[in-house]
């Protein structure tokens, strides 16, 4: 239920530091009021003169900065937050997404765990999410509904994919066919595969029925799950479409060296080499996590203008590698953040994502002065991130006519006593607790540390009554999918012996 209130005609936010991002001076704080008109950024100056029918907000002794953006997460995985550990992503896969599975989840439940997302992610300062939502091997323009739903009534400022892939299993797994016995391949295969057609039917429609609503808050993206789980065709409509619409064409690409090796193995190239080569590498293309990549690889990525998102606690927790993230900035590639889903990372904080990206890559024995710094990762965060969803002209920093997506922090807060540097702060020591207020499109959707737009106490009740049977069916398919887990080790110990061109471990 959403309780968003009206939008005053003017707020105005008096007396704050405020962090632009963008801009000449986007990179340091400066004392300025900010007014919102219309649910945009109107003017930003010292001693703004008050409109009529205007709200004022004191924001004296704190800190004014652009909402954060999760440029990669999906919803399916929130109920399995701290669920699993010492699993790389082939044998995570069987767990969260549970190869072998009933029936998906209920349309209540389907509501309430995008909800927790959004309700989660706002109150941890993020305003804006790219959701790969994933309804297991199914495209219904109604649940998707479900989905857009959940979020309209949060309040968050969202583009929504629903992913699709409709290469079998194991024809994208290297050695698949030779590690695995005939009667557990045959139990990977799941019915005939999505067309292109039909899932550029589906696209169009949800297009027609959901981008552009509330606002202009919600949008739909268009997500092939990875290049090696797509035919070439599927890759292609789908690249066709994300142009059509002036959206990202948002894919997996290259987590792991598993992928690396199927590239080699299923295209004689990398996997981005492939996608090149078929027409699919531009502008509009953002590649999420994007580890094992070659030299080669970085200089087309740079020339195509692609964006990548980089998910620094994710491939942690996978140990799926260091990206090349400095080699990629030096080429021009825009890079955001991302949590990945809530159980291959555990928390919707965005603040831990730049503080981990902050510090990850100083292990990689470059010189120091290549390491990351806290502007970098603050940008990430904030208007690259846009960048990465293709919202850079709506959202990402404090500019005038950008949309009001604003968090503010309380600089009394220990993050920030003694104060030295609010930037390094931010990266290096702030966690969320600071915040005072949250807002998209210039509706408070948080104030102190309570949503306005849902009754979180409620959504946690109805919860609580319906989760338990959820995750005890759950873990029943959990056992089933334990069958498979000895041959995918296989698959990655082979792979692990194959020589890619680069090493992306520590």
């Amino acid at each position: 239920m959403s309780t968003m209130s009206t939008m005053p005609t003017a707020l105005l936010i008096q007396g704050a530091e405020v962090l632009a991002v963008g801009g000449p001076q986007g990179h340091c704080p400066v004392r300025a009021d900010v007014l919102l008109q219309d649910g945009k950024i109107a003017a930003i100056g010292l001693d703004l003169a008050r409109p009529a029918a205007c709200d004022v907000i004191d924001a004296r002794g704190k800190l004014l900065m652009p909402g954060l953006v999760n440029a990669h997460t999906h919803s399916s995985e929130t109920f399995f937050k701290g669920r699993y550990e010492q699993m790389p992503l082939e044998t995570w896969l069987l767990y969260a997404y549970t190869y072998l599975s009933g029936s998906p989840i209920s349309d209540r439940l389907l509501y309430l765990r995008t909800q927790l997302l959004a309700m989660q992610s706002l109150k941890n300062g993020v305003t804006t999410l790219c959701d790969d939502f994933f309804d297991p091997m199914a495209h219904s323009i109604d649940r998707l509904g479900i989905v857009f739903q959940a979020y309209r009534d949060a309040g968050i400022r969202v583009n929504v994919s629903s992913a699709v892939l409709n290469t079998p299993v194991l024809d994208s797994t290297p050695f698949g066919h030779e590690v695995f016995p005939a009667h557990l391949g045959a139990q990977l295969k799941f019915g005939a595969p999505t067309t292109a057609a039909d899932y550029t039917a589906y696209c169009e429609e949800a297009f027609r029925r959901f981008h552009g609503q509330a606002e202009g808050r919600l949008r739909f993206a268009i997500t092939p799950s990875a290049p090696q789980r797509c035919t070439t065709d599927m890759l292609q409509a789908c690249h066709a479409l994300a142009v059509r619409h002036g959206v990202p064409l948002h894919t997996h690409l290259l987590e792991t060296k598993v992928q690396a090796v199927a590239g080699q193995m299923f295209y004689g190239k990398t996997l981005l080499a492939h996608m090149h080569d078929i027409g699919t590498l531009d502008r509009h293309t953002t590649l999420a996590h994007a580890i094992w990549l070659t030299d080669a690889d970085i200089a087309r990525m740079g020339e195509a203008a692609c964006s990548v998102v980089h998910n620094p606690l994710s491939n942690l927790k996978l140990g799926s590698g260091l990206a090349p993230v400095r080699k990629l900035l030096n080429a021009g590639v825009a890079i955001g953040l991302g949590t990945d889903g809530l159980s291959s990372n555990d928390s919707a904080r965005v603040f831990d994502l730049m503080r981990f990206a902050a510090l990850m890559h100083n292990v990689n024995g470059s010189e120091p002065t290549q390491w990351l710094s806290a502007f970098e990762v603050l940008k990430m965060a904030t208007l690259a991130g846009a960048r990465t969803a293709m919202l850079d002209d709506i959202t990402g920093s404090i500019e005038v006519g950008k949309a009001a997506d604003l968090v503010l922090l309380d600089l009394n807060n220990d993050n920030f006593r003694p104060r030295n540097d609010i930037v390094k702060q931010l990266a290096y020591c702030e966690n969320g607790s600071a915040i005072d207020l949250v807002l998209v499109g210039g509706h408070i959707v948080v104030c102190d540390g309570q949503l306005t737009t849902a009754r979180e106490h409620e959504v946690w009740a109805e919860l609580n009554e319906l989760l338990p049977a959820y995750l005890e069916e759950h873990g029943r398919w959990e056992v089933a999918n334990q069958v498979f887990e000895p041959y995918f080790a296989e698959v990655i110990r082979r792979c692990k012996g194959i020589d890619v061109g680069v090493h992306r471990y520590a």
